[in-house]
């Protein structure tokens, strides 16, 4: 069955892969070289949603292309408000504020319904390492406040260490990244705290195209590691990921010992491949005490000038020692993004989130829970977003929890304003 799963994925990948073949050539969007590590194996044809925590705001001409001075009137170019218009000390200064509402909670990061909630107010500061001419020196700090920070700390050791006590109610404050780096030509390492490699979305709001989050993205993969993290430029089309982390989701100590790496290969100019594996122990006192591995492949395809798809397949595996539990899960999505104009995009996602074991007390048999999300991003000036979306989940067994029960529609909305 495990095997059966595996190569259900990479079939499906396949067929993906051999339809995206004949797309088309189009003007891709813009996304900043300090992106997280998780985004940055696949910033070629990515989502067009923001940044990415880059240290560049937000455009609303970042969404589509200001060609023919089709953005003018938005100010396209002119440079986007920042708080700090000079680096400190060698560092890019900036942030974020993200406030959001929904009307109906769901298990994942949307959990206080009803209410006008600030879910990131995000700061860092960040020195990236340039290698091209010797050895470059850099590093990063990431800080946020607000309700997504619970979800954010290093809660993969339940000792209360790093930033795991900081909370405040429903918010909270994390410190998910905290790392020096080094690069020396093609090759650069990160030593210290940093986001995974794995998934396609990411904890920072600008990152991701929707509000709201998947299940596959919550409760299979990991959201930081601590450790040493290598990425090697091996050639224009191809870069190379590869290091050692301690365990899943824990600040500076040890929670076990995992590999984390993988790669991104630009199959064509408008056709990107990224495929990213973990695999040791995850965790050694907390929800993730398990061994196993997990692996997470992303195809991104430009199919016409206004339309791209992603694909992306998680498979995990895991056998629980001592106290722990077994994990299994199949998860596939599939976006599929739409250009109108400059300033607005239609996206939709579908999730198909496959448990076998060891999530939402499912322990033998099989549960599907099937999320559907349409909504807009639309950019308002050179410094806000919009994100207005429905969502609809379906869950026959009853076993996520979510407010409504086994079927739920949920409209939501956020506004992210960046500096």
């Amino acid at each position: 069955m495990r095997l059966n799963k595996f190569a259900l994925c990479a079939a499906i990948a396949a067929a993906c892969w051999g339809g995206s073949a004949v797309a088309q050539t189009s003007n891709s969007y813009y996304l900043s070289d300090s992106v997280p590590a998780k985004a940055d194996s696949y910033a070629a044809a990515v989502i067009p949603a923001s940044c990415s925590c880059s240290d560049k705001p937000f455009s609303a001409c970042d969404i589509g292309s200001c060609d023919d001075g089709g953005c003018d009137s938005l100010g396209c170019s002119d440079e986007p408000w920042k708080l700090f218009q000079n680096d400190i000390l060698g560092f890019s200064v900036g942030g974020w504020t993200q406030l959001g509402y929904h009307t109906y909670n769901n298990t994942l990061f949307n959990q206080h319904a009803d209410k006008v909630r600030l879910h990131q107010a995000w700061l860092y500061a960040e020195k990236v390492a340039d290698g091209s001419c010797g050895l470059g020196l850099g590093g990063r700090v990431d800080y946020i406040y607000g309700v997504d920070a619970q979800d954010t700390q290093s809660f993969g050791i339940l000792n209360n260490h790093w930033d795991n006590s900081w909370d405040n109610g429903i918010y909270g404050h994390a410190l998910p990244q905290a790392y020096l780096e080094a690069a020396y030509g093609d090759l650069s390492v990160k030593v210290g705290h940093f986001f995974t490699l794995i998934g396609y979305e990411v904890v920072p709001a600008t990152g991701n195209f929707f509000y709201s989050h998947s299940y596959t993205m919550y409760n299979s993969e990991p959201f930081t590691h601590t450790g040493v993290m290598a990425t090697y430029n091996a050639s224009d089309d191809l870069t190379l990921y590869g290091g050692y982390v301690l365990g899943w989701d824990s600040g500076f100590e040890d929670n076990g010992d995992a590999y984390l790496g993988g790669f991104s290969f630009q199959l064509s100019e408008d056709v990107n491949i990224t495929n990213q594996t973990i695999v040791g122990r995850f965790g050694e006192f907390g929800p993730q005490n398990e061994v196993g591995f997990m692996n997470s492949f992303i195809m991104a395809s430009q199919l016409t000038d206004n339309l791209k798809h992603v694909f992306w397949c998680d498979y995990l595996d895991t056998d629980g020692t001592g106290r722990a539990r077994e994990r299994q899960t199949l998860d596939i999505n599939n976006y599929l993004l739409y250009t109108i104009n400059d300033k607005l995009t239609w996206g939709n996602r579908m999730e198909w989130y496959n448990i076998d074991k060891g999530v939402y007390g499912v322990t033998n048999g099989r549960s599907d829970v099937y999320a559907f999300t349409s909504g807009l991003n639309y950019g308002l000036g050179t410094n806000i977003l919009l994100r207005p979306e429905v969502r609809w989940d379906w869950d026959k067994d009853g076993v996520v929890g979510n407010e409504l029960g086994a079927s739920q529609t949920t409209f939501g909305t956020d506004m992210i304003f960046t500096f």
